[in-house]
């Protein structure tokens, strides 16, 4: 049975919509070279299940697209996503692959995937997005996002304008909810309650426990440790805040009694890379296994510096 409640705001971001059997519409102009297409998101809990279908036009001001590093002009899409509604943690973790990770509030994916080395799937080498040359190589914007394929915006790291307009509706809340992941599990901005199991305790900047490795690639692109690639990044237990999905369990404002979940950190992973729960086949998307997405001129014969 389905049960809903229809909220329709126009030039502001709904509340998070965190009771079971809520229903929420956003709409919302802007601009690129001209006027974006309305943006529009349904979220929708049917029994067990949390149903997000949107066309993925952001929120906020976003950069010019088309341009020399990404032709790809920002198009509505029609996007209709799955999830639990009470999600679970899983026996082990699985790599996110090419899938969406997530989706956003205003209906934008979460997809931190890149191109693979000499555009080789099977390489064992992909390039890492949010590495500084490889974002102005890929058109990468302001709110770290881009287009890609039909016209597809999705976030490649912090959404910075959602972010700014979740605080700007809600300045006093400790924690930013963002969105939802494949398997269910809540997604959070950076700052967060310093003690995990503590919701008053006082507001850090949450770090992820990933570094770079140490020495030079043995294989592949050659060259040392930079973070142009993801392999580039190992995980140490301890060395921040969050454990290898870049995520933690403990009470938040609409989980008050605890919950696992997920944080988009400054710093890489930037967006997860493992889920702790079952990811919804809803969110795979990409090139078939072995075949990398288009790579960028500037990235064609990257090879490794000394």
């Amino acid at each position: 049975m389905r049960m809903s409640r229809r909220v329709w705001l126009t030039g502001a971001l709904a509340a998070p919509a965190g009771a079971a059997g809520s229903y929420v519409v956003w709409r919302r102009r802007r601009r690129q070279r001209g006027a974006l297409p309305e943006s529009v998101v349904r979220e929708t809990i049917v029994g067990e299940r949390r149903i997000i279908e949107s066309n993925s036009v952001p929120n906020h001001p976003v950069g010019d697209f088309p341009n020399s590093h990404d032709p790809v002009t920002l198009s509505a899409q029609s996007l209709h996503y799955e999830m639990p509604a009470v999600p679970k943690v899983a026996d082990r973790t699985r790599p996110l692959a090419m899938w969406h990770f997530g989706v956003a509030l205003n209906g934008v994916p979460f997809d931190p995937s890149g191109p693979f080395w000499a555009g080789d799937g099977s390489s064992g080498w992909q390039f890492e997005v949010m590495c500084p040359g490889n974002a102005l190589a890929l058109g990468i914007d302001v709110n770290n996002a881009h287009t890609q394929g039909r016209g597809m915006y999705h976030y490649h790291g912090m959404p910075t304008g959602l972010l700014w307009e979740l605080r700007r509706q809600g300045p006093s809340r400790p924690m930013q909810l963002l969105g939802h992941a494949a398997d269910g599990f809540p997604i959070y901005g950076p700052d967060a309650s310093s003690s995990s199991d503590d919701l008053a305790s006082p507001i850090k900047r949450l770090r992820s426990s990933y570094r770079l490795r140490s020495g030079r690639r043995a294989s592949g692109p050659g060259g040392r440790f930079d973070g142009t690639f993801v392999e580039d990044y190992e995980y140490q237990p301890g060395h921040g805040d969050l454990d290898e999905c870049n995520g933690r369990t403990g009470p938040t404002t609409e989980y008050p009694d605890g919950t696992y979940y997920y944080v988009l950190t400054d710093d890489f992973p930037y967006i997860p890379r493992l889920y702790r729960g079952e990811p919804d086949a809803t969110f795979k998307h990409g090139p078939p296994p072995g075949v990398s997405p288009p790579l960028p001129h500037e990235l064609r014969r990257y090879r490794g510096m000394s």
